[in-house]
């Protein structure tokens, strides 16, 4: 068990991390290559290869488990697991299972846990969201990131919304779909994802909607920036970084 894992497109140290593996989730192994296994992780059905020295093996009683079950997530930005023979680093938005309010359980082994821990049952408000985002403000961009200590556009909302009990896919353009439309940027409420395209009208890029027609995203790093109709305004570079596409609302 680590706290992060590279997931790559490739078997290879070289390819890229198409996303991560944090500490908690549970997977399924679907596929071998050498020293390579590809995973699919169960929370949100994304593939990658990981280096089998990371592979933490699973019963699948507990897979089954952990599937069926609504875990907590870490709300500190750095807490430990630990047992008599072990101490694991945990970052925020990493999975809790079957957290009980002291320790988790991974397997049969329980691990203390002392942080601060979300509650999978309690519905999210927008205020709730955003002071979730804000934990992530200054966190570096990693493409395929998914932790405080690296992040990607989609990486950083699947990871707010997680936290906050919706379930969003890895990818901007799969997250696009999610949601109700917002037709224009004035009608936007706190909470609601933009969604940005490159010239040939893909979906690349996403970020979450604050007051004052401005925008949290993940570029160079978990940043604010101007929101209008045109997309989003970097004041310091004096130009748009991005065009908008669409906003979406997300009814918890």
């Amino acid at each position: 068990m680590l706290s992060v894992v590279p997931m790559r497109a490739e078997t290879s140290d070289k390819a890229e991390i198409v996303t991560q593996l944090t500490f908690g989730e549970c997977y399924e192994v679907v596929a071998r290559d050498g020293n390579w296994l590809q995973l699919q992780l169960a929370a949100d059905g994304y593939r990658g290869w990981i280096d089998m020295k990371q592979h933490t093996p699973v019963s699948a009683e507990y897979y089954w488990e952990w599937s069926q079950a609504k875990h907590p997530r870490a709300l500190d930005l750095v807490q430990v697991v630990r047992n008599a023979d072990v101490r694991i680093p945990v970052g925020l938005g990493c999975y809790l299972p079957f957290f009980d309010g002291a320790s988790i359980r991974v397997n049969e082994e329980r691990y203390q846990y002392d942080g601060r821990a979300s509650d999978p049952a309690e519905i999210a408000t927008p205020a709730q969201l955003l002071q979730v985002a804000n934990s992530f403000l200054k966190a570096p961009y990693l493409w395929g990131g998914k932790s405080i200590f690296g992040i990607d556009c989609s990486g950083f909302t699947q990871l707010v919304f997680g936290i906050c009990g919706y379930q969003l896919p890895r990818d901007a353009n799969q997250q696009v779909n999610h949601g109700e439309e917002v037709h224009f940027v004035a009608q936007a409420q706190p909470g609601d994802l933009a969604y940005f395209s490159n010239p040939e009208g893909r979906i690349t890029h996403v970020g979450l909607v604050l007051e004052g027609q401005q925008i949290m995203h993940a570029h160079g790093e978990v940043r604010i920036d101007t929101l209008d109709h045109n997309g989003i305004y970097n004041a310091a570079r004096k130009r748009y970084s991005h065009n908008l596409r669409i906003i979406k609302r997300i009814h918890f």
